[in-house]
């Protein structure tokens, strides 16, 4: 059993908690309001739920997920992450996030920004491009024919092996891209972002629809740099 930590419990951290509790792991919750505002939530979930401040999470987390707006990423308290394995679902939206210099050209990766911030943890991208309603209803066990991946990029390795079982364990294979730097290749509007895993772009009501490793490559492939959009 892992207890998971969340800094941010919007519609990704929450639905993440909600895999990780149905595969019988433990989750501390935080949010930027306190954990007073959690409460629903943690009694939707559960008896394996509980919420905390943010630093509380991040102290009692065994795997921590931050997933909170970029912009905020610099809240984020680093000692309580200092050795951990850190999951970053954070995507780069100037218009809501402000203009990130290094981000607009491309220099850096989201990831990297968040590693340099906890130089003491190690962050393993993942979740960032999939839509919460259809990460909720993907998984399957593993063997299933009708398994989905969701890609991970990471740069310590032992980090990437334990994400890897995780997802595993919440109904998921694993695609790893490689170093944090290979996780703009997932970034928002690229060939394997939201939509790959979506049944009809035009209305994503209508669901999601498996991927698996070599769909979740070949689209990670076809990615293209903002700088190099035609």
């Amino acid at each position: 059993m892992t207890t998971w930590g969340f800094i941010g419990s919007g519609h990704i951290g929450s639905t993440v908690a909600r895999l990780a509790v149905d595969a019988g792991h433990d989750v501390v919750l935080s949010n930027s309001r306190g954990p007073e505002t959690l409460a629903d939530l943690v009694e939707q979930l559960g008896p394996r739920a509980r919420a905390a401040t943010a630093a509380e999470a991040a102290e009692a987390g065994d795997v921590v997920v931050v997933t909170i707006p970029l912009g905020h990423y610099r809240d984020v308290p680093a000692e309580p992450l200092r050795g951990k394995v850190v999951i970053d679902t954070m995507n780069y939206y100037p218009q809501r996030d402000g203009r990130v210099a290094e981000l607009d050209d491309e220099s850096t990766t989201t990831s990297e920004l968040l590693q340099a911030h906890l130089p003491g943890a190690s962050v393993v991208k993942g979740f960032n491009n999939i839509y919460f309603e259809h990460l909720a209803t993907l998984g399957r066990p593993s063997g299933s024919p009708e398994r989905s991946a969701l890609a991970i990029a990471g740069d310590d390795a032992d980090a990437k092996a334990t994400v890897t079982g995780l997802l595993d364990e919440i109904g998921y294979d694993t695609l790893d891209l490689g170093p944090l730097a290979e996780g703009w290749r997932t970034q928002r509007d690229t060939a394997a972002y939201a939509t790959l895993y979506t049944k009809d772009p035009a209305d994503w009501g209508l669901g999601g629809k498996p991927v698996d490793a070599a769909g979740v490559r070949a689209a990670a492939d076809a990615s293209v740099r903002y700088r190099d959009e035609a």
